[in-house]
């Protein structure tokens, strides 16, 4: 159990600097007339990847869960591809990249790295990692809660930024 702990506490470290990067980059974009919106759902989206994170540590260890190699070194593989490609989204949207929805007026979607494949790659590393980083250590319960959660919360996010980047969107 302690090297999963170092595990979750790892991506614990990840979204602090992933969080760094975003305050940084919303700081720019606003300064560019940059506008946010969807203000509303973001401390959901926090609680819920907070939560996930307590969970992940607490079911492991309240509900005696085993890690099971067959199940667990996938999943390790699938947290560890999905952390590759939430840095591959950051990178190649770069001052763009952020944790809220701030579209700058007049700027160009980008349209490459992974951008090039889907409209939005990121998502698919939050949802595998959702699923994965619990299931490492065989809290399947906290997979299943959490990714019903995320799905919900992804509805509207999805559904936010693409007004947003269309222009239909209200500021909020």
């Amino acid at each position: 159990m302690s090297w999963y702990t170092l595990l979750v506490l790892a991506v614990a470290a990840e979204r602090v600097v992933e969080l760094a990067v975003a305050r940084r980059n919303a700081a720019w974009t606003l300064a560019r007339s940059g506008v946010e919106y969807g203000r509303g759902h973001y401390p959901v989206m926090v609680v819920l990847h907070t939560g996930l994170l307590v969970c992940c540590l607490l079911e492991p260890w309240l509900a005696h869960r085993p890690f099971l190699p067959a199940l667990g070194w996938p999943m390790l593989t699938l947290v560890l591809l999905a952390q590759a490609l939430r840095w591959w989204c950051i990178t190649t949207l770069g001052r763009y990249w952020n944790t809220r929805v701030i579209v700058v007026p007049g700027a160009r979607l980008v349209d490459a790295g992974p951008y090039r494949l889907l409209r939005h790659p990121n998502y698919v590393a939050v949802v595998v990692e959702i699923t994965a980083l619990p299931l490492v250590h065989s809290a399947w319960l906290s997979a299943l809660v959490f990714t019903v959660a995320n799905a919900v919360l992804l509805t509207v996010r999805i559904r936010c930024e693409n007004a947003a980047l269309s222009g239909r969107a209200v500021a909020a």
